[in-house]
């Protein structure tokens, strides 16, 4: 009989094995390999709890560590929020900038006076974030002073004055302000006052993109001036800090699985919808855009009850996924490449509202088919004086779309998506521009694209920095603009006692691209303003100097229609 010896081994408990004879081999009778495999296959099933186990308490020792080692005690950030947060560069600072221009003057007194009345009454405005390596946290600002966030302002004005030199010295000062960072050891807004400017004051206001949108912003606006209501108070208490990339609003670490587990550049059918969360349900409640969903009072999931419903909204996902993530690159112009890290802004006196009206009248056109076509003739002028080519060009423009009920707008954040507009620059006849830029625009009718760049900026919350950076340059790489186009008040606003005269605002360009453009209806008028990367564009005032005339060249054409 042979006998084996069993060398010495490690034993799951940290002890060994002794050197001891082991027992002749037997036959195995098959309900003893049943057992064993049985056996086995417990001890496996065991061997997963405990991991999954170790998996837990690793994920409590984090959480623990963050907010532990933080002091920690406020709201998680969103994803989207979170995305625009990272979404700083050196040539792009993800900042919302606007001017206001005020007659009479108003006194900083004043504005700090209105400002710790109003705008405090919206935590985000009173709280400071903190990052960490799944995300950021909203906490209170315990040293929160509204003179920080208040400061005056001297133009660098030339001893002899000339007619504009008042206005270009302000738009050198937001420009520069524009490429400045908020102090991220505090709130991350700030109101500079000039108390002197053209016989009243101006104000320029940054506020970080992660606070709110533009449209959240315009609510903002509306409690600030005279008369303004106070923003709604919330219910809901806010949810204290979670753990990893989940909190208020997030999935957790398994939605970060099954995000990375799925396409992230395709998301497709059912999933996708889903995926955008309950802002994205919210959303497609109230997108106008969306003929599926045309009814904002009926909820997405009534109008997904029936198989077919899931099936069309699927399709559609899909399709327009596809459209959004190969869009081809725009035309090749000295308007796009690689920014520096200067800005140029510039404005123009409005335009008659009533005259652009007239003008849309006669060609059975929006308001936005004629404005955003005289974008497209004044960009084309600017380049051909330039001396470039522009015939059968045509440039990207991302156009913000809200995607939140409006009588939501108080509640801050960011819900919009991003509609990609093509326009013809090398369309030379204006009539043709506009009925191209009309049949353009009506293509995006019923598209999901804004959802889906909704959905994509959520997917870039969850990712670290050098991924979300990268996921976002494939559309910043399709895009030379970011244009908005504002409808505000038709009657002219006061703020402490006096008329706001002139307003206007630019939403940032995120990763290269350089060109910011902004349409705002005000008090009768419509102005169009523009912030250029001073590389790229250096004297966007030629620019903004063609708005005028474009708009012009189509009222005389209907005029000559009309005479005849």
């Amino acid at each position: 009989m042979v006998t084996k010896k069993v060398k010495h081994q490690s034993q799951p408990d940290g002890g060994t094995a002794s050197d001891t004879p082991a027992m002749p081999d037997a036959p195995v009778s098959p309900r003893r390999r049943t057992n064993a495999r049985r056996s086995g296959q417990g001890a496996a099933e065991a061997m997963v709890h405990r991991v999954e186990d170790a998996a837990k308490r690793v994920g409590q020792d984090v959480k623990n560590a963050v907010e532990g080692s933080l002091g920690l005690s406020g709201e998680r950030m969103s994803k989207v929020d979170t995305a625009w947060l990272r979404m700083d560069s050196p040539a792009n600072l993800m900042m919302i900038v606007g001017v206001w221009v005020l007659k009479p003057g108003v006194k900083y007194a004043d504005v700090c006076e209105r400002l710790q009345e109003k705008l405090t009454q919206y935590p985000r405005f009173v709280q400071r974030v903190v990052e960490d390596a799944a995300g950021a946290t909203w906490v209170k600002d315990q040293q929160f002073d509204i003179r920080n966030h208040v400061v005056t302002e001297q133009l660098d004005l030339p001893k002899r004055r000339k007619k504009g030199d008042e206005q270009t010295a302000l738009q050198d000062r937001v420009a520069q302000l524009a490429s400045e960072p908020l102090s991220r050891k505090r709130s991350l807004w700030q109101f500079h006052l000039v108390e002197d400017y053209q016989g009243g004051s101006a104000m320029i206001v940054r506020i970080h993109h992660c606070i709110a949108d533009g449209i959240a912003l315009i609510a903002v606006t509306q409690s600030l001036v005279d008369g303004g209501a106070s923003p709604p108070q919330s219910k809901r208490k806010a949810k204290p800090v979670q753990s990893g990339a989940g909190g208020a609003g997030g999935e957790g670490f398994e939605a970060v699985q099954n995000w990375l587990q799925s396409s992230l550049l395709t998301p497709m059918t059912q999933f996708a919808v889903k995926a955008l969360g309950a802002a994205g349900e919210g959303a497609a409640r109230s997108m106008t855009m969306m003929s599926m969903l045309a009814d904002p009072q009926k909820s997405l999931d009534t109008g997904l009850d029936s198989a077919a419903g899931v099936a069309r909204l699927a399709f559609k996902v899909a399709q327009d996924s596809a459209a959004l993530l190969l869009m081809p690159d725009d035309s090749p112009t000295r308007l796009k490449g690689d920014p520096g890290v200067v800005k140029k802004v510039a404005w123009c006196a409005p335009l008659p509202l009533a005259g652009v009206k007239a003008v849309c009248k006669a060609l059975n056109c929006s308001v936005n088919d004629v404005l955003m076509s005289c974008v497209a003739g004044a960009i084309a002028q600017y380049l051909q004086d330039k001396g470039d080519a522009v015939e059968g060009k045509e440039i990207r423009a991302m156009v913000p779309v809200n995607l939140r009920p409006l009588d939501e707008a108080y509640k801050l954040g960011n819900q919009f998506g991003l509609a990609p507009v093509v326009l013809p620059i090398g369309m030379a006849n204006p009539i043709e521009r506009v009925y191209e830029v009309r049949r353009r625009m009506g293509e995006l009718k019923g598209s999901m694209q804004p959802m889906m760049a909704f959905g994509l900026l959520a997917v870039a919350g969850l990712l670290i920095k050098p991924a979300q950076d990268a996921m976002l340059n494939i559309f910043s790489r399709k895009t030379t603009a970011v244009m908005t186009n504002v409808p505000g008040p038709k009657e002219k606003l006061t703020f402490c006692g006096s008329q706001i005269e002139e307003t206007l605002a630019w939403v940032p360009q995120s990763g290269t691209v350089g060109i910011g453009v902004s349409i705002l209806s005000y008090g009768g008028g419509v102005q169009f303003g523009m912030i250029t990367d001073a590389k790229l564009c250096p004297d966007p005032q030629t620019i903004v100097n063609q708005f005028g005339p474009q708009f012009a060249q189509l009222s005389a054409v209907i005029g000559k229609w009309q005479a005849a």
